[in-house]
This record gives C-alpha cells, structure tokens and sequence, in this order.
C-alpha cells in the first residue's frame, strides 16, 4: 500500500507514481485505519518536508509496533537537491535510531509551488522570505529559493524513483 500526505502535490505525484509502478493500493493518509495497515505485507509513506518534518509521519511512527512483519519504506519530498549531511537530519528528527532499524527512507525532489499554500503556509513562508532576503551572502539553494516564490519550481521525475522501486521488488 502507498499512504501519502500532500499539501502542494509534489508527495502525492510521487505517491501515485509509485502505485502505477507497483500496481499498489493508495490512500490520503487520513483515510487510513491501524487495521488496514495490517492488511498489507508492504508499506510506503510519503510527505513533505516543513522545516526538517516530515508532513503527517507521526501516523507510521504512532503505529510501527503493527508493522513489525512489514516493510516500511518513507519517502520524503523537499525542493532542495539531495545533500546527505540534510537527509541524515531529516532521519534523525522524524526517526529514532530504533525507528529507522525498521524504516527504509529516501528522500525524493519534489518543488515549491507558492500559490498552492494555506493561509497559514503562506505567512510562515513569507516570513522565511524576508529572514532569507536579510541574509547579505546567499547559497545557491536561497537563491533558489527566493526565484521560486515568483515562479513555482517542479523537479519531480519518475527516474527519482528508481532505488525506491528496486527497495520494494527485492
């Protein structure tokens, strides 16, 4: 089963991507129960990152001690390119080191589309824009980041799914 949860798209492209791939169930992660996680021999959660978070987690982590026969894969998609000094503290906040025993994660690029943002995003966003903006040395991934809230940025690609995929099939 694929499990996602999704607020601008980009986890939930993937997510229906990887069912295709797989022929796999898929639900939005609200619309899943404890009991039909035990229903599956495999299963793959993904969400966005917010400030190093992993967006709706908690619901596998809350529930791990039920997929104890199961290969749990999470999958998280973020804007910035893959750096593994940032996918470590990715693992490291949203996992225990007994979590991730059981866990198989990859981070996967996904964009930023501002337009798409709640209220509430939007202002928590624009406040990251102005703390970046007063910044008189900005890395690339600033840079980048600054551009993209004039024009969304989309770097979803099936071909990122590739290890994920041979994961789950070994």
């Amino acid at each position: 089963m694929v499990i996602y949860k999704s607020k601008t798209g980009f986890a939930k492209k993937y997510a229906e991507w990887i069912a295709e791939k797989l022929s796999a169930d898929i639900f939005e992660v609200s619309k899943v129960t404890p009991n039909l996680l035990t229903a599956y021999d495999t299963v793959i959660y993904g969400g966005g990152l917010y400030i190093v978070g992993i967006n709706g987690v908690k619901y596998i982590t809350r529930n791990l001690n039920k997929l104890n026969d199961k290969k749990v894969i999470v999958f998280a998609t973020g804007v910035s390119p893959f750096r593994e000094e940032a996918i470590s503290e990715v693992k490291n906040k949203n996992f225990t080191s007994e979590e991730q025993k059981h866990i198989q994660f990859f981070y996967l690029r996904g964009g930023f589309d501002y337009t798409k943002l709640k209220p509430m995003d939007k202002v928590l966003m624009t406040l990251l824009k102005w703390k970046i903006k007063r910044k008189k040395n900005l890395t690339p991934d600033e840079r980048g980041m600054l551009a993209s809230y004039d024009q969304p940025v989309d770097f979803t690609k099936r071909k990122n799914l590739d290890e994920l995929i041979a994961y789950v099939k070994k």
